[in-house]
């Protein structure tokens, strides 16, 4: 595989990436905002260039879906943390500690620099795995015995193009973005990757199983696209 990194107008910075087996070019954003044009390792680089020119609007929305949120003290993140800033220190240094109720920064540092903002996005990111490995396998384990489920085991990930997902063997893996969700759209996605250990697909037997156990499903699913996978500082 190789690589190039262009300077495209009115787009930015766009890694070229040539991926031997790749049949098609792919334009994807990671979640720092990186473009990315894959491409089979035959086609010149000045295809992935047009190409991603051509995306050029949805880049741009997307990079604006993609901004990182201003994590400032007193932020609650998760069900349980809450981001306590001291500005006693008086060396260069960022400590922050993860605790069990907060995440606590010292510097001297203003909250909104980009180096306290880096550190701290790393600091909530492991508070939320932290709370998502506390509440979310024993309430798949408590949904799944009071609608008569089995599951293999349940996974925690930093998934953040999709809530969940089930496999073929009934293991479920769960973004720990969910445990920021409302508990009932918790709930709503636990019962999803529980249906799809029986139905492992979209179709109408996946929806009437669903709406058994969750009759307002459809209504909790228009709910939980107001939501997103990434931090949310409230």
């Amino acid at each position: 595989m190789s690589n190039r990194t262009v300077l495209i107008p009115g787009v930015g910075k766009v890694l070229l990436s040539k991926r031997r087996g790749a049949k098609h070019l792919r334009l994807s954003i990671s979640t720092r905002g990186q473009i990315k044009v894959s491409l089979p390792a035959w086609t010149p680089y000045s295809m992935g260039v047009v190409f991603a020119g051509n995306q050029r609007d949805w880049i741009l929305k997307q990079l604006a879906d993609h901004q990182l949120q201003l994590i400032m003290p007193g932020a609650r993140i998760g069900k349980l943390h809450k981001v306590v800033f001291s500005q006693n220190s008086t060396s260069d240094n960022i400590k922050i500690r993860v605790k069990d109720k907060a995440i606590e920064v010292n510097t001297k540092l203003t909250a909104d620099s980009s180096e306290v903002q880096e550190k701290l996005q790393l600091a909530c990111n492991k508070a939320l795995r932290s709370e998502a490995l506390f509440f979310l396998p024993k309430r798949v384990e408590s949904l799944a015995q009071e609608y008569g489920f089995k599951y293999q085991e349940v996974r925690v990930r930093k998934l953040v193009s999709r809530w969940g997902s089930c496999s073929k063997n009934r293991t479920i893996t769960l973004s720990y973005y969910l445990v920021q969700l409302p508990w009932e759209l918790v709930d709503y996605v636990l019962l999803h990757e529980l249906v799809h250990t029986e139905h492992l697909h979209h179709g109408p037997d996946f929806w009437q199983a669903f709406k058994r156990v969750l009759p307002d499903a459809k209504s909790l699913q228009k709910q939980i696209r107001a939501y997103k996978p990434t931090i949310q500082a409230l």
